[in-house]
């Protein structure tokens, strides 16, 4: 029977939402969670989102963090003596690296939300350097580990079989959001939220379009990376890191949310302003469409004139503003805890269920 799940996270990006959430999920089909740590620890508020599950924190690497494959083996045995001493039934890890060189102790379910190849083929659109070349067969090897493999979009699923060979049947299910929907009064602003160190989030070229926008554009989310990157805005305003509620107060209160990105395998916070009401304007990607399409205006990520008339025609046109905001708050309600949950626990429970002889 299926009572232990061990599941890995980050307190960089959105797994944290991700590992958080799908626990707190669990909880309701009576199962325990382990989240298992990785990279720089999270912050009190953040601890305190854990809940129920227990928190272990390794402060080993992330594999984007390190220059070699080699960096990440102690986090693997960290992982296999963390699944013996906890008894664990799956090891549910949100990094297809970390599956590596693990043991056959239960069965392994490897998500990918985001990887190297897939966003330096995106955000770069050359071919990935030599250096990085071990991520490619890192990952390749961490997929081949798993007893079975989950992505949050099939477009995430067609960019990951158009970078790795022989990946195993990759499992759509939608990442989830316990934000409850809002209609609160709207302000006169646009909103965008992201860590914009990262140049897939594509905060300049927002920044840029800032500039003819009538209303403000506000930008939050962390402008330091952790391996020293720094980014610095002219036109946007910017609010640096915010607690999680406090972005989600934002969002209830603006009245327009973008999303720029060159690459999003899913993007939460897109469901979680949407579900709180904003209209959306969102990057012309596959992922973006394939979620949200007659419920947002597309614009090219590269384009920041079509940007700021995209904004300006929202901002002026309050019958567009309200049928957008109405449709996506819509279609943000299928991301539930509850469907997602329920997808894995019937995955989870095909790999711990005992077959029956024939």
């Amino acid at each position: 029977m299926l009572r232990r799940v061990l599941i890995t996270l980050d307190a960089v990006g959105g797994v944290w939402r991700y590992a958080v959430d799908v626990a707190r999920g669990l909880e309701s089909h009576g199962v325990d969670c382990l989240l298992v740590g990785f990279g720089s620890a999270p912050d009190t508020a953040q601890q305190a989102e854990c809940g129920r599950s227990e928190l272990v924190w390794t402060d080993e690497p992330l594999d984007w963090m390190v220059s070699e494959g080699a960096a990440l083996a102690r986090g693997s045995d960290m992982l296999a003596s963390l699944a013996r001493e906890w008894n664990a039934d799956i090891l549910h890890l949100n990094l297809p690296s970390q599956a590596c060189g693990l043991p056959d102790l239960c069965p392994v379910v490897v998500a990918s939300h985001s990887c190297v190849p897939t966003w330096w083929r995106a955000v770069r659109g050359t071919a990935l350097p030599e250096a990085w070349a071990w991520q490619v067969q890192r990952n390749q090897d961490g997929f081949q580990r798993a007893d079975a493999a989950i992505v949050p979009s099939s477009s995430h699923a067609a960019a990951l079989n158009a970078v790795y060979d022989r990946l195993p049947p990759l499992h759509v299910i939608h990442n989830a959001t316990a934000v409850e929907p809002a209609d609160e009064p709207k302000e006169p602003q646009v909103l965008s939220a992201g860590r914009w160190w990262d140049p897939g989030k594509n905060g300049a070229t927002l920044d840029e379009a800032a500039a003819t926008t009538p209303w403000p554009v506000i930008l939050a989310g962390p402008l330091n990376g952790p391996n020293g990157q720094h980014v610095a805005f002219r036109h946007a305003r910017t609010t640096g890191v915010l607690p999680h509620k406090e972005i989600l107060a934002l969002m209830r209160r603006s009245a327009i949310f973008a999303a720029p990105s060159h690459y999003e395998p899913f993007g939460l916070a897109v469901v979680e302003a949407a579900i709180s009401g904003a209209a959306l304007v969102l990057a012309d990607i596959p992922t973006f469409r394939e979620l949200w399409r007659d419920a947002a205006l597309f614009v090219s990520p590269d384009d920041s004139g079509g940007w700021a008339r995209a904004l300006a025609e929202l901002a002026e046109d309050t019958v567009l503003r309200a049928q957008l905001a109405a449709t996506g708050s819509a279609r943000a309600r299928r991301f539930t805890l509850s469907r997602q949950s329920a997808q894995l626990h019937a995955l989870y429970s095909t790999l711990t269920t005992p077959a029956v002889a024939a």
